[in-house]
């Protein structure tokens, strides 16, 4: 009789110990991904701490900061095979940077025209699909969607205080998927360098860091580990190695704003076909242009026509600065109207500013007319 007692309580108890290990086994589950997590970023952080200084350089600083926003982009599009049959198929791959937390992403003009479809590659591995906000093919800038949340960021930096020769960051996935996340380093080898496509002249930032196809997009980072400029194109001529360009991150910020914001750039309208030195050589015009820009239409109701221009003018100077090309003369107005749209917004903010002083005012104002009041129905 004692001895089954004995054996009952035994059990009870075993049953009793094991039960307390299953739910606190459960509940160290529950905190398991955290711990984990957090002895990762230790023994990261002491493995930082052990390199020496010589080998944890700003470079490798700079690659772990912005590294993780730098995405892949692939270029879908629908094509009909040799036997007619619509088929959705990859046209090629880019790379594109994270500066929004809501999903925003800098990327060019060429990596995602024409597409049908979008799929950006995480560097965590997910794949998700992207939506192109706005693309402008005259500053090859484009701004891509995602849905997503808790998202690497890259801080934007200030490229106007660039100086030729220091270093320079390339990021992004040269030749496709396969070499993601590669790094490449150089320097700054030229400020404002003036490259012109078609009527665009840009204004480009020049480096020897290696930029490939697919690097197109991608970010150039100072060693500060701030994006500077979105790498955008290289010189692809037999025997010519480490030239490189980014569109300068100044440059580029108002244009994804507006990308953003409203899908495209809204840019000055002139009303007038203008024709300069070298688009009459190109196109065999005979105009007999030594200086200035030639006008060679003007449309009605224009701002050329309200401004007094005619057919045969010659455009010698703009603000009282000699001008003969057109692309300049569009990239000075372009910058006026930059400057108008600034003024307007600083106006605005000192108005809303005025207006909030002075209902501030009003209630400061109205709270002593009632202490004012409540005095005088007591006295």
């Amino acid at each position: 009789m004692e001895r089954s007692f004995m054996k009952k309580t035994m059990n009870i108890f075993f049953c009793a110990l094991l039960g307390a290990a299953v739910l606190i086994g459960g509940c160290s589950d529950n905190n398991k991904a955290e711990a984990v997590k957090e002895q990762k970023t230790a023994a990261a952080a002491q493995k930082d701490a052990s390199l020496s200084g010589a080998r944890n350089t700003p470079i490798v600083a700079a690659a772990k900061k912005v590294g993780p926003a730098v995405v892949g982009i692939t270029n879908k599009a629908y094509v009909r095979d040799i036997f007619n049959r619509v088929q959705l198929t990859e046209r090629g791959t880019g790379s594109g940077v994270i500066y929004d937390k809501s999903g925003l992403i800098a990327t060019n003009n060429h990596v995602v025209e024409g597409a049908s479809e979008i799929i950006v590659s995480l560097t965590d591995g997910r794949s998700v699909k992207g939506k192109v906000l706005g693309a402008d093919a005259a500053t090859d800038l484009a701004v891509v969607k995602i849905d997503e949340n808790n998202l690497p960021v890259a801080d934007f930096g200030d490229s106007s205080t660039l100086q030729v020769g220091e270093p320079a960051i390339a990021i992004g996935n040269p030749l496709g998927l396969e070499f993601r996340g590669s790094v490449t380093a150089g320097v700054i080898s030229a400020l404002n360098r003036s490259i012109q496509l078609g009527e665009r002249k840009f204004d480009l930032i020049q480096t020897d860091a290696a930029i490939n196809p697919g690097n197109s997009g991608g970010a150039l980072v100072n060693a500060e580990g701030e994006v500077v400029g979105i790498n955008s194109a290289k010189i692809a001529v037999s025997g010519v190695e480490g030239i490189g360009f980014a569109i300068p991150i100044n440059s580029a910020k108002p244009i994804l704003d507006e990308l953003a914001k409203k899908g495209r750039v809204v840019r000055p309208y002139i009303g007038a076909s203008l024709v300069d030195k070298d688009i009459a050589n190109r196109y065999g015009f005979d105009i007999d242009l030594h200086d200035g820009i030639f006008v060679m239409k003007v449309w009605e109701g224009s701002p050329s026509a309200k401004a007094g221009l005619r057919p045969g003018d010659i455009i010698l100077k703009f603000n009282g600065e000699k001008i003969d090309k057109v692309v300049e003369l569009r990239g000075k107005l372009a910058e006026q109207r930059q400057e108008l749209m600034n003024a307007r917004f600083k106006h605005a903010a000192a108005q809303l500013e005025k207006t909030s002083e002075l209902k501030a005012m009003r209630k400061q104002v109205a709270r002593i007319e009632t202490v004012l009041n409540e005095k005088e129905q007591r006295a």
